[in-house]
């Protein structure tokens, strides 16, 4: 497994050292679980409560299926 070096100032290492312990796990893995859970591509909270807060916009699948023809694009 490969290994890294961190410097950290001392009040970040207190914090690691309180966080990991509380959580009854090595820095290491602490650390290793934190850049996993930020690495994470997620969308923000604020995407995600408006889901559904726009009932009249159609689906995509509606939209497709409409027997109207595709528009020119415009030429530049």
């Amino acid at each position: 497994m490969p290994q890294i070096t961190l410097y950290l100032d001392e009040p970040t290492v207190k914090l690691m050292r309180e966080q990991a312990q509380a959580a009854g796990i090595p820095y290491s893995r602490w650390v290793a679980d934190l850049i996993r859970q930020s690495a994470v591509t997620r969308w923000p909270a604020e995407v995600l409560s408006s889901f559904g807060a726009f009932p009249e916009m159609p689906l995509a699948e509606s939209l497709r299926a409409a027997d109207s023809p595709d528009l020119a694009r415009e030429s530049w």
